[in-house]
């Protein structure tokens, strides 16, 4: 019997349920199992005080739905053509609409997001009336959400343990259960026994290239804005021991971004898809150095429509954003905002205020003319002058007669010009190990692996349309789902 299929002789560390991943899913995992009388060990990869997952870093909305069968209803077109077991959509539909009574039962303030109904991702579909976006607090977004979750984990019984990563779970070679966690603690393994359950809530792959090639369409490579501990550690876990993948396709992007050697996750530019309008001709090219999109879109979540159907945002690799000195000197280019985002909120980059910091470092790339600019990026001669030329005869026109763009309809100035390298960028992967119901992670028969449970991103629900705040209310919903079904295993001490 090979060294892997061998079960320890003894153990480091015991627990009933045992949490992988200290995110919100993790949270609402941990809270539920202890507060049923659970011992809980919860482990995360991040080091002390970068914990949180996206959680953290997301914009700190959370769904919680108003009607059970409107929230039917309303996933099932989501859906599409990707359907989704109804037993697993209802389960979802009940339990997303006690989220804000759970959130009050540990210390929270829900509080409604004063944009709605806008904030309805695709209010044409049938039950969309069903959203209602919620955030802990008077403030939205800058983690507050976050940080009221982690607070009732640390108020609780709960052994923390941060940079201590899930390596592989350990089976049970005759029963097939799961019987613990070999983690990383201090550069060594340990072996970690769970008499209940283990419950793997450590997020997707997004910041993982070998699968984002593997499982992703269209992306020769995709970088995160959210947490860079996510890499897919919890699906591989779960493979091993014989889980099936679902949604494993689907993404809640890709944006365009900068993305720098020196920094883990993107940086959002101001010029495309924020509110910020600043001053001076922009647009973005592909390797041909042509126009291919409305810059200044607004996806859902990554999604455009594209004739009558929604289609992830096309991002011919390598993309630039061509600008001109006007909007060089009319202020930053970078959202730095800490509402969301990990190197916003975590890693907290001071952008200059007139972007010469930036020039200086190389991520701004000038030339004193068009042709010249398109030498030095390698796109092909006298594309730039041709778009540029076509741009401002369409400002001056007063219409984006290729793509549709209605907001900064400026003319380039005569120069000279500056470019970013963009990168596809989102928050989140939605695949991951199937799990049913219960919470249970599944084999390709259907058939749970004992004792072992998912909740949030890592095998979302969401196959194909994603409404937004709905994966911090699923990391509410089947946290506990998973935590009170761990519990009631039959302990093995």
């Amino acid at each position: 019997m090979s060294q892997r299929n061998t079960l320890p002789t003894q153990w480091d560390a015991v627990a009933d349920v045992v949490v992988v991943g200290f995110g919100g899913a993790g949270a609402a995992t941990a809270i539920t199992a202890v507060e049923a009388g659970a011992s809980v060990i919860l482990l995360d990869k991040a080091p002390l005080g970068q914990e949180g997952g996206n959680t953290r870093v997301a914009a700190q909305g959370y769904l919680n739905t108003s009607s059970t069968e409107a929230a039917i209803t309303y996933f099932n077109a989501l859906a599409g053509p990707y359907k989704v077991p109804q037993d697993m959509v209802a389960v979802w539909a009940d339990e997303m609409g006690k989220n804000n009574e759970w959130l009050s039962s540990i210390g929270g303030d829900p509080q409604e997001h004063q944009f709605q109904p806008a904030g309805i991702e695709f209010p044409d579909l049938p039950g969309a009336e069903c959203v209602h976006k919620y955030h802990h607090g008077d403030i939205l977004g800058y983690s507050k959400t976050w940080e009221m979750l982690e607070q009732a984990v640390r108020a609780r019984p709960i052994d923390i343990r941060s940079d201590c990563p899930g390596q592989r779970l350990l089976q049970d070679p005759l029963t097939q259960e799961i019987v613990g966690v070999v983690a990383l603690q201090n550069g060594k393994p340990i072996n970690i026994k769970a008499n209940k359950a283990v419950v793997l809530t450590c997020g997707g792959f997004e910041n993982n290239q070998e699968m984002i090639r593997n499982y992703l369409s269209g992306l020769p490579y995709c970088y995160t804005s959210g947490s860079p501990f996510n890499e897919g550690d919890g699906i591989r876990m779960a493979m091993e021991v014989g889980a099936d993948l679902w949604h494993m396709n689907n993404f809640a992007g890709p944006s365009m971004a900068l993305k720098v050697p020196d920094y883990p996750t993107t940086f959002s530019m101001m010029a495309l898809h924020f509110s910020h309008e600043p001053a001076g001709g922009s647009v973005v090219v592909g390797p041909d150095g042509k126009r291919f999109t409305d810059e200044k879109y607004k996806t859902r979540h990554g999604k455009v429509e594209q004739n009558g159907k929604w289609q992830a945002l096309r991002t011919p690799c390598p993309m630039h954003m061509i600008f001109d000195q006007t909007m060089l000197d009319g202020g930053p280019i970078y959202d730095g905002k800490p509402t969301h985002g990990w190197t916003q909120i975590m890693s907290g980059y001071a952008w200059s205020k007139d972007n010469r910091a930036e020039l200086a470092k190389g991520w701004i790339k000038s030339a004193p003319t068009l042709a010249a600019l398109a030498t030095l990026l390698k796109l092909p001669a006298g594309s730039l002058d041709q778009t540029v030329a076509r741009w401002n005869a369409q400002c001056a026109a007063g219409s984006d007669s290729d793509f549709g763009r209605t907001k900064m309809l400026a003319p380039f100035d005569s120069g000279p010009y500056y470019a970013v390298e963009l990168s596809p960028s989102m928050l989140n992967t939605q695949g991951g190990p199937r799990r049913n119901k219960h919470a249970q992670i599944v084999r390709p028969d259907g058939t749970p692996i004992p004792r072992l449970y998912s909740a949030g991103e890592m095998g979302s629900m969401y196959s194909y349309l994603y409404q937004g705040t709905g994966n911090i209310g699923e990391c509410f919903a089947f946290g506990r789902i998973a935590g009170r079904n761990a519990v009631a295993e039959k302990s093995l001490a």
